[in-house]
């Protein structure tokens, strides 16, 4: 049901090798289960 409500991956674009968040946009990773060994797989995609 949370990963409904929150989804599970997110698309964030860069700007001259910055992330392009707005003004008041942040990432966050939030843990609601017990604390366990998590995996979080990031990738870069360039033209």
């Amino acid at each position: 049901l949370r990963a409904g409500l929150q989804g599970q991956s997110l698309v964030i674009p860069f700007n001259e090798g910055k992330l392009a968040l707005g003004t008041y946009q942040r990432i966050f990773l939030l843990e609601f289960d017990a604390p366990r060994e998590r995996m979080v797989a990031v990738q870069v995609m360039g033209i």
